[in-house]
């Protein structure tokens, strides 16, 4: 059963790293030009951060700042959850609801060794278009509380 599946038999394994001091520009060209969502941020100690698409969102195009002179360090997310290449799918599903988190990378002997999203849970348990397009719907959902809420566009 897909449930009781270990995520090494699940996890994208080339995962994109981008150095943590290099522009937004120049992670926004690498992230289109590689058609992902997202860049595991990194230095020479390792794993630093998450840059992603909502990130670029929010930090940068909303707050009005230049993606040529910003750091990737001055807005990625820094605070990440990790998973482990042992855990079952259930588990990672779990944590990842849990936290509000679409996109988990896995490390092993503190190596990043891959990276789970939302979409791979989706394609990995051969679900109805249905079902797919509802695990797509909830991996739009962003946690806006009442008092921020505009509905004027």
């Amino acid at each position: 059963m897909w449930l009781l599946m270990n995520l090494r038999e699940l996890m994208t394994t080339n995962v994109i790293t981008v150095d943590k001091n290099v522009t937004v520009q120049l992670a926004a060209g690498t992230m289109n030009k590689k058609r992902i969502g997202c860049l595991v941020t990194v230095d020479e100690e390792g794993v630093k951060g998450i840059l992603t698409e909502r990130d670029m969102l929010v930090r940068v195009l909303e707050a009005g700042k230049d993606p040529k002179t910003t750091r990737v360090l001055d807005v990625m997310t820094q605070s990440i959850i990790f998973g482990n290449p042992n855990m079952q799918l259930v588990e990672a599903t779990h944590l990842m609801f849990q936290n509000g988190i679409k996109k988990l990378p896995i490390l092993e002997d503190n190596q990043l060794v891959g990276l789970v999203t939302l979409t791979d849970i989706a394609r990995a348990t051969s679900c109805d278009k249905k079902t797919f397009d509802l695990i797509e719907a909830l991996s739009n959902m962003h946690k806006i509380s009442s008092s921020q809420q505009d509905t004027s566009v």
